[in-house]
This record gives C-alpha cells, structure tokens and sequence, in this order.
C-alpha cells in the first residue's frame, strides 16, 4: 500500500516532524533539510536524529522525502553559482545519510537561454560530482510544468539527464501529478497510459514517490499552480485511481496542497487511504464529514 503524509516544518526538529506525522494519520513525510530560501542548515542533534528513528520503527513509517530548496538550479551555466549549488547539495545529502530510508527530491533547474541541451548536461555535471563523494542517500528528479526554460516539463528531459549519469541507479524520478499534468500529460484522463509513457521513456523502476496535488490550471497550461484536492482540474476521482494503482504501492504520497494548517492535510490523507480501501468519492467525503476544518 501507498504511504501517505504532507511537507512538514524542520524548525523544531526531526523528533517534532514525526510526531506531528502522526497527529495527522501520516506514515510518511517531506521537509526541507535547511531553509527553503537555501540557508544554513541546523546544528547535527544525533539524539534528536536517534528519536526519530525510533518513532519511525515503531509505527511503520515509509521513506520520507527530502526536499532541495527551490533556489538550487543544477541547469546554470554560471560556474560560481554551480559550485554553490554542488557545495550546499553536498551539505544536504552528507545531513541525510544520518537518517534511515530516505530521498533527496530536487528540481532539474532552468537552462535559462543555454538550451536544453546544455542545461541537461550541466545538471548531470552537478549529479555525477554530487555522487562522487560516495553519498547513500537516493536522488529524485522531479517532473515539472515545463514553465519558461525549466527542465523535467517532459520525461525525455530526465531521461537525458539519467542517460549522462550512465543510468546510475542512485537516480530515480518524483512524479508531481500537478507538474505533470500543466506540463501536458493527461494523467486525469489516462493514468495509465501517462504511467505507460513514463515507463517507456524513463522506466517505471525508477519512479520512487509521488508529489499528490491537484492542479488550479488546465493540462499543458505550464503554470505550476497548486490546488486543494477535489477544487483542482484533476478531481477526486483522479486522485481515487491514483492510490488504487498496482503501479504505485508502496510508494510515499506527499501533499503538497495549499492547506492553512495541518488539520487540512489530515483530512486530505483521510480521503486518500479510503479511496485506497475502495470508498466511492461520495463514500470518503461523508467519512470525514465529521473531521475540523483546515
């Protein structure tokens, strides 16, 4: 089965990650491993680091999913502001080999008038020096809504990319159902054939968590524009056939919907493991009728 949760604040510590987790019905979690804006990272608390161990052994959590900050562009072709990126990614994957079962989810970055060529061998450049410093800790390249010269719009981009790392398999791939679908990918008219694409392009092996969001803006719109499931153009009976799909169990399922407070991420995983238990949407929405509002 699929595990579920939402991106969840670091600023009070691993420990208090895991436990807010569980106050929302979540066995899994993203976070950002220092500031988003690309900051300095917390001191290392090793007793913090074994808590949340512990907690996440005892209640059977899955892999959780790290997240580079946004301002990161492995696609750059400006040599100081690459060095910066290897050095900070380094810092970050050298924090998460302390934790267990975990993913280092990046976005590609933007080539920014290089050309899509170029901007596909400077993220590999970055990747394979990452690498090279013998980290364990997977890294996920995350599909995107193909805004202005970003990378990831389309599966051949990562294909690319993997293809320059030699198909390392310590690279895998983040579909974000939002991304993919501004990008051009009908996934809520065709799950499976956009999972048969992605298969085919990039192999389905590789595909190691799923960013769940639904999306303000029609397919192949490009905009990147988050929504609450249920009040997006994918729909709740996307979102249905989603986590009822053979191809993605097991797979961590993160929110990344535009929820005020952490009672609306406990509804939305509500909703996801009953329609994994085969509720209707009209089933789910009357289970947590009941539950506070975001």
């Amino acid at each position: 089965m699929p595990y579920y949760g939402c991106h969840l604040s670091i600023s009070k510590g691993f420990e208090a990650m895991g436990k807010d987790a569980l106050s929302i019905g979540a066995d899994t979690f993203a976070f950002f491993p220092r500031n988003p804006r690309g900051g300095q990272m917390r001191p290392l608390d090793e007793l913090d680091i074994r808590c949340l161990k512990q907690l996440l052994q005892d209640h059977e959590f899955g892999p959780l999913v790290a997240h580079a900050p946004y301002i990161y562009n492995m696609a750059t072709g400006d040599p100081e502001a690459s060095a910066v990126v290897r050095q900070r990614m380094k810092e970050d994957l050298e924090r998460l080999d302390h934790l267990p079962n975990v993913y280092y989810n990046i976005h590609p970055g933007a080539h920014v008038g290089q050309g899509q060529e170029q901007g596909i061998s400077n993220v590999a450049s970055v990747i394979k020096d990452v690498l090279s410093e013998g980290f364990s800790t997977p890294i996920l390249l995350e599909t995107m809504a193909g805004k202005g010269t970003e990378l990831g719009g389309q599966f051949q981009e990562l294909a690319a990319i993997i293809s320059e790392l030699d198909s390392d398999p310590q690279v895998g791939v983040c579909l974000d159902t939002c991304h993919v679908s501004d990008g051009g990918y009908d996934v809520a008219q065709d799950l499976d054939g956009v999972l048969d694409e992605l298969d085919q392009v990039v192999g389905l092996e590789r595909l190691a968590a799923v960013h769940v969001n639904d999306s303000k803006n029609p397919v192949g719109s490009h905009k990147d524009r988050h929504e609450l499931l249920g009040d997006g153009t994918l729909g709740l009976d996307f979102f249905r056939s989603l986590v009822q799909s053979p191809r993605l169990k097991d797979l961590p399922m993160i929110l990344e919907t535009p929820n005020k407070k952490l009672e609306g991420y406990k509804r939305e995983i509500a909703m996801l493991r009953a329609f994994e238990q085969g509720a209707t949407v009209q089933e789910a929405q009357s289970q947590i009728e009941s539950e506070p509002t975001q």
